[in-house]
């Protein structure tokens, strides 16, 4: 009699496990169900689809034009510091677009850094557009020292550690972790601004004023990486902030010292947020420009 029980315990026990640890399925935008498409998009050769968003002067009359990848808890309706005056007078064009799963693009079931960069690059094809730059770091790469790793990682609070660590050697983990209550998980959502530098408190204040995980195994070591542009017919360009506590200086200044045909740009007095300082923004924008 006990055993029929012992085994209808631990059926349900390790059902409920199960379903804590599988994310449900998603609502896909436009599906039944699902909610309503309002913006263009694009298909991709895969059958899924990138919602995009156009800003600046129409592509067909652009001198330059520049795709803009939104980061984490995010979207292509973020708002860039960027004058019209400066969109005009250079010819800009910009293409902001929703990645995989965000927004009102498909998700991706197995999305990684090379379905990302792909997706970027089908886009880029399909609506002829080609600029980016992006500070995004790992603490896993086999060729940083273990010392700047160690010291990348521990700039970060406690539960942000332990939030990558997770998605980092136990990613089938991620989705019970992120929705337990029992630890603190990734400090971002849960609106713990501890971890943001004094310039990116004072961002946001200035937003809530007027309203408008890349952590798993790689594909790719920096240290692997080829110069794209040998014959000098482009560049590639890495700013970031000194102060930045959620992307530690470090770890990009140290990648770019082994990668000499990067071009790196340490901003003092900036955070995180430093893309939506009117100034810093601008500047940016026109050193791409110039080099481009």
């Amino acid at each position: 009699m006990f055993a029929p029980i012992a085994v209808a315990l631990a059926v349900g026990i390790l059902g409920r496990i199960y379903l804590a640890l599988k994310p449900p399925p998603p609502k896909i935008c436009g599906s039944p169900g699902g909610p309503p498409v309002t913006s263009p998009r694009v298909k991709l050769s895969d059958g899924r689809h990138l919602s995009y968003r156009e800003m600046g002067v129409p592509k067909e009359d652009a001198k330059h034009k520049i795709i803009v990848i939104h980061g984490f808890d995010s979207s292509k309706d973020l708002s860039l510091p960027v004058s019209q005056e400066l969109m005009e007078e250079q010819k800009i064009y910009f293409l902001f677009f929703d990645r995989a799963g965000y927004g009102e693009s498909d998700p991706h079931p197995s999305r990684s850094v090379k379905s990302e960069a792909y997706d970027i690059q089908e886009l880029a094809d399909k609506l002829s557009g080609a600029s980016l730059v992006v500070p995004f770091v790992h603490y896993w790469w086999p060729c940083l020292p273990a010392k700047v790793a160690r010291e990348g990682l521990r700039r970060l609070l406690r539960c942000d550690q332990w939030t990558f660590r997770v998605a980092h050697y136990a990613p089938w983990l991620f989705y019970w972790w992120m929705t337990q209550k029992w630890f603190p998980s990734l400090s971002i959502m849960a609106g713990n601004m501890a971890m943001l530098s004094p310039q990116d408190v004072e961002m946001i204040a200035k937003w809530s004023e007027t309203p408008s995980v890349g952590y798993a195994k790689w594909e790719f070591d920096p240290q692997d990486l080829k110069n794209p542009f040998p014959n000098n017919d482009g560049s590639v360009h890495i700013w970031q902030g000194y102060e930045d506590r959620m992307i530690p200086f470090q770890i990009n200044r140290y990648v770019s010292e082994k990668l000499p045909w990067i071009h790196y740009h340490e901003v003092q007095d900036a955070g995180h947020l430093m893309i939506f300082k009117k100034e810093i923004c601008e500047a940016i924008i026109r050193a791409l420009i110039v080099t481009y």
